[in-house]
């Protein structure tokens, strides 16, 4: 949203107030420090071990307090997190309009992504303003009955900030060895946890067994389910290196630096075509199709085999990796905030 936030609060016509619900305190303050944006609002939701129906409870009633109290005309928010899919609920029994940003991302899988793909769905039935990042994004809404007036396709707001964020010359928050290829890995997700997570990390175990010319940099989320199976698989290693998160700034930095990147994130598999660096998406399903389509990210699952074999694939074949490394942005030219605030301003302007 940081895009969005700034491209509003840039408008004469427009009074811009930000709400942060710190749902992912640790990234929330990153972001807001790299972009320079001040919280007007900020609820600090988050509790360690939070059941989604506490948390959904509980942004329920806070999000309502505030609604009742600001009364602002409109609320934008962007994604399929817990706290997207509230606020969208709690305007709605507001009476606010909502705009989503980042709408019409789909699996058709309830199970998969959990539970952004059930977030996704009830904020699409909640928006006033959905905001596509791709014409498949809005194919997805048209299927659902969504009206085609309803539907503004503006690209992704994540390639806004990546295109700033790649200008700045970030130093890399690691040790960078020049003579070995760079593979990063995250990998975080719940539907992940258990068997399929230790299968991703014995396959980078052996990646990092298998290549002496490999360096592999991990930085590790802190959930425990996470966390103490990385450590456990892959702690001590010489070839690998388990990092706290990073900001997003030295993220991006890592990204470009990369030969090739293992995640199960997507704003990765948005991010990383953009800056020519191949992705191997850890999971059997995408709600971002448009890249394995254009060839730059490719499906490999939780599957230890297959995430080795194609691994080794691009580390081999050259003419594969060129392939792979083409340096296409399906997702965005850097203009969607502008496009997103264009929208508004027409609506505003229409209703005084």
């Amino acid at each position: 949203m940081a895009p969005v936030i700034l491209a509003l609060k840039g408008h004469r016509g427009l009074d811009c107030r930000v709400l942060a619900t710190a749902q992912h305190r640790d990234l929330l303050d990153q972001i807001l420090r790299a972009f320079e944006i001040e919280p007007d609002i900020d609820l600090d939701i988050m509790q360690h071990n939070q059941a989604l129906t506490a948390l959904t409870a509980r942004l329920l009633l806070a999000l309502g307090n505030v609604l009742q109290a600001e009364k602002p005309d409109a609320v934008l928010a962007q994604g399929d997190t817990t706290t997207v899919m509230t606020v969208a609920l709690a305007s709605f029994y507001h009476k606010i309009p909502f705009g989503h940003v980042e709408a019409g991302l789909r699996t058709w899988n309830m199970a998969n992504p959990f539970p952004e793909e059930m977030n996704r769905i009830v904020t699409g039935r909640l928006t006033k303003w959905h905001f596509a990042p791709t014409a498949s994004a809005r194919n997805n809404l048209l299927k659902e009955g969504i009206a085609n007036g309803d539907i503004f396709v503006t690209g992704n707001t994540v390639i806004d900030a990546l295109l700033s964020a790649a200008n700045r010359k970030t130093p890399l928050p690691f040790e960078l060895d020049r003579g070995k290829r760079l593979i990063l890995v995250t990998a975080h997700r719940r539907e992940n946890f258990g068997e399929p997570f230790q299968q991703i990390c014995k396959a980078v175990l052996t990646l990092a067994e298998s290549g002496k010319d490999l360096q592999i940099v991990y930085p590790v989320h802190p959930n425990p389910n996470v966390y103490e199976t990385a450590h456990k698989i892959l702690g001590n290693h010489p070839r690998i290196t388990l990092c706290e998160p990073l900001d997003y700034l030295p993220f991006v930095a890592a990204m470009k630096h990369a030969f090739l990147i293992l995640s199960d994130s997507g704003g990765v598999q948005e991010e990383a075509p953009a800056l020519g660096t191949p992705v191997l998406v850890l999971r059997d399903e995408t709600e971002r199709p448009e890249a394995v389509a254009e060839g730059v990210a490719k499906l490999v699952g939780a599957d230890h085999d297959r995430i080795v074999r194609e691994t080794q694939h691009l580390l081999d074949d050259s003419a594969a990796y060129k392939q792979m490394a083409r340096g296409v942005s399906p997702y965005g030219d850097g203009r969607a905030a502008h496009r997103i605030t264009s929208v508004l301003c027409d609506y505003f302007a229409a209703c005084a």
